[in-house]
């Protein structure tokens, strides 16, 4: 079931060269799935988003939440729709608990129901001693750590995470990425995801949709879209043989390059065992192989390339 449908949705700023920052996108976004919305810089990303959370006024198209029109049932959808980003953070003259307090209040919460949510979310990511705390006195790990609580305390049932772990250490990124995973199994909250850090993209997310300068062109699993931007690559130390390792290369129609005992070639993956094969019939030795195989960097990559 579909919990959000994006449908035709453009934005048009306007002016003596009207510019088209969101031009007639639609997808749909499951229950309980993680939807990566990646893209370069420019693409759209954040004017889609501001557009999902009503802080910015769709040019024409329909946006519904719960099978429900979103300008129509506007309050009613935002009670469970929830944002948070690395780049918002909270008032910082204020202390974490009171801006808990409004937060929850503004959801229309009763206060044990989320400050029981929000003490135990506190303590998940090791902050609940910083409750008396003012935010401008929290590091930036810290603060994302705080806009997650912010955001998934007052039980939502779709999350928009934009950049959740830009600019954080290893560690932290690890426990954001977790935490976003057990929120998912655990709740059945849809997400939807963005990030420049395809590694991360690639585990998190169960499906990508890839804008382009306003446009969706790519909507496929994180692995579908790195197998159609790259091929496997083998690179194989070769012990003996070398002039039989390239002929049996050129038999598969592969190129191979040479480089001291090395033999590197790129290769659809089903061309691997028999080229593997071909080695063992004819004595080929080898002592050391690395399978490369394709990722969501590699696509990344490509539309990157063909962008400049």
């Amino acid at each position: 079931m579909s919990i959000l449908s994006v449908r035709e949705l453009r934005k048009v700023y306007p002016g003596k060269k009207p510019f088209t920052a969101v031009d007639g996108i639609s997808f749909e976004l499951k229950q309980g799935e993680i939807l990566g919305l990646l893209g370069l810089n420019g693409a759209g990303k954040t004017t889609t988003i501001q557009m999902l959370m009503s802080t910015l006024k769709p040019t024409s198209g329909q946006i519904l939440y719960f099978g429900k029109d979103f300008i129509q049932h506007r309050s009613e959808v935002l009670k469970y729709v929830c944002f948070a980003s690395t780049y918002v953070s909270l008032p910082w003259n204020l202390t974490i608990r009171q801006n808990l307090e409004v937060f929850g209040r503004l959801y229309g919460l009763k206060p044990a129901d989320y400050r029981k949510k929000r003490d135990q979310l506190l303590e998940r990511f090791g902050i609940a001693d910083k409750l008396q705390s003012n935010v401008s006195g929290l590091s930036s790990g810290q603060i994302t750590r705080l806009m997650l609580v912010k955001a998934f305390m007052v039980g939502p049932k779709i999350v928009l995470l934009d950049e959740p772990t830009a600019s954080l250490d290893i560690e932290i990124a690890k426990d954001v990425v977790d935490f976003v995973l057990e929120q998912q199994k655990q709740e059945g909250i849809s997400i939807l995801y963005t990030s420049h850090n395809m590694a991360e993209v690639s585990e998190v997310c169960d499906r990508v949709l890839f804008m382009k300068k306003g446009k969706i062109i790519a909507d496929d699993l994180p692995q579908n879209l790195a197998k159609a931007a790259a091929r496997n690559k083998i690179e194989l130390v070769i012990a003996d043989e070398m002039e039989s390792a390239v002929k049996i290369a050129k038999q598969l129609h592969l190129e191979a390059k040479i480089e001291h005992r090395t033999i590197s070639l790129e290769l659809d993956e089903a061309q691997i065992a028999h080229f593997l094969s071909g080695l063992a019939k004819a004595g080929v030795i080898y002592s050391g192989i690395n399978i490369i195989q394709p990722t969501l960097e590699d696509f990344f990559m490509k539309v990157s390339e063909e962008e400049s």
